[in-house]
């Protein structure tokens, strides 16, 4: 019956059987994950139990927001769970690339230097620093330089070159690492990585700061990046740490001296944190981070079906189904724009919102190329909901990741492969 089911909804049968040979060879590293979701979730438990988090949290604040008790609250328990000294979450963040830019607007001054060691940022982050676009508001117009070292042919930091640049150049300030593959075609930055280069760093200069973007990297590991020295952490509340309930916000956790920093920025100088209504979304936001280890394990596994399956079927794709991840996000090579452009509207077919509608590429705010981006989700935009985006460039990569369950992770993925199946 399931089997008519899927052939009633558009699985070709020639899917169907690549998916369950994709099964048997993945359904044992689903075992190993279930640990690493077992520990974030009693990590999550731990920081709301010991902020003694009540209904009485679940606020409604309006106007300046005096006296939010939700609003400080879950600032405590990210601060618990990330093993930092403070944190700033807000529903006011708009997405990740917002919450990036606040942190690096806010410790970096003019003629100071912000160096990336982990390639070209992602894409919307570099009209930010100001690398493409008008430049006006961006880090460049500020007086702010920019720097970067690729990574080496290995996909690794390289370290070596890390460490010349900094003995050479002392208007370095921050160092940023970018811990997901964004739209490269590359391994996902491993806590192992992150820890080793903040270590080689700090040995030469200890005042450099180091900063993280972690989108897509949240409850991957028993580590989060500020367990081995980041000194600024930002991500998105839509992505893996919202657990597909917050409606919108980011995140920023780290050092106190430069949360403060960053608060002054979001907000202005005196105001801070201490401002800042939350308009009844406090629930949904905790709400989300409970929910968010078991979620994010769930696209997890999604993502290694997804790779398998795809793999199976002939395509080329980053990574492989058995290879260390520290995102959610699986990149397939199609070499083919109408290959790319087709799989992505089955991704949109296989959605519980907006099925019926056929996304296209179009000239996306931020982005320097036409974007497609297959997303029916109950929250706009939401990346752990199942997603697919792609740049439409040479080689034509799709990106997939979320899945709020692994069962529909699979559906959409099997969906998307029988939209361009021959």
């Amino acid at each position: 019956m399931l089997e008519e089911l899927y052939i009633l909804n558009g699985i070709k049968k020639e899917v169907l059987e690549l998916s369950t040979k994709a099964e048997e060879i993945i359904s044992p590293i689903f075992k190993e994950l279930d640990k690493t979701k077992e520990y974030n979730q009693l990590k999550v438990l731990n920081a709301m139990q010991k902020e003694k988090l009540s209904d009485s949290h679940f606020t409604f604040s309006t106007g300046y927001g005096y006296g939010d008790i939700g609003r400080d609250i879950v600032d405590k328990i990210y601060a618990d769970i990330f093993n930092a000294e403070d944190a700033i979450v807000r529903p006011h963040i708009v997405s990740g690339t917002h919450a990036i830019a606040a942190a690096l607007q806010a410790v970096l001054r003019p003629g100071d230097t912000l160096m990336s060691i982990t390639g070209t940022p992602y894409d919307t982050l570099l009209k930010v620093i100001g690398l493409k676009g008008s430049g006006m508001g961006s880090l460049r117009e500020y007086g702010i330089n920019y720097k970067q070292i690729d990574l080496n042919k290995d996909f690794k930091i390289d370290i070596n070159k890390v460490i010349e640049e900094i003995k050479k150049d002392k208007t370095i300030k921050v160092i940023s690492m970018q811990r997901s593959t964004g739209y490269g075609w590359r391994p996902a930055l491993t806590i192992t990585d992150i820890e080793f280069a903040i270590k080689e760093i700090k040995k030469v200069n200890t005042n450099i700061i180091i900063f993280v973007d972690n989108c897509y990297g949240e409850f991957l590991d028993l580590k989060e990046p500020t367990d081995v020295g980041a000194d600024l952490v930002a991500g998105s509340l839509i992505k893996n740490i919202g657990g597909g309930i917050a409606p919108t916000g980011g995140y920023i956790v780290g050092r106190k001296d430069l949360i403060e920093l960053v608060s002054y920025r979001l907000t202005a100088p005196g105001l801070g944190r201490d401002c800042g209504s939350t308009f009844g979304v406090i629930r949904q936001i905790l709400q989300g981070l409970f929910l968010a280890p078991h979620i994010t394990i769930e696209a997890l596994k999604g993502a290694i079906f997804c790779s398998k399956l795809m793999e199976l079927a002939g395509y080329e794709v980053s990574p492989k189904y058995n290879e260390k991840r520290s995102d959610i996000i699986q990149a397939i090579k199609f070499n083919d724009a109408n290959l790319l452009i087709n799989f992505c509207k089955g991704i949109q077919k296989g959605s519980p919102v907006d099925s019926f509608v056929e996304c296209e590429p179009w000239d996306m705010p931020g982005y320097s190329d036409p974007v497609i981006m297959a997303a029916g989700a109950f929250i706009q935009g939401s990346s752990i909901e199942l997603s697919a985006d792609a740049p439409i460039r040479p080689p034509y990569i799709a990106y997939v990741q979320g899945g709020l369950t692994y069962e529909h992770s699979k559906i959409g993925v099997m969906k998307a492969l029988s939209n361009i199946y021959k």
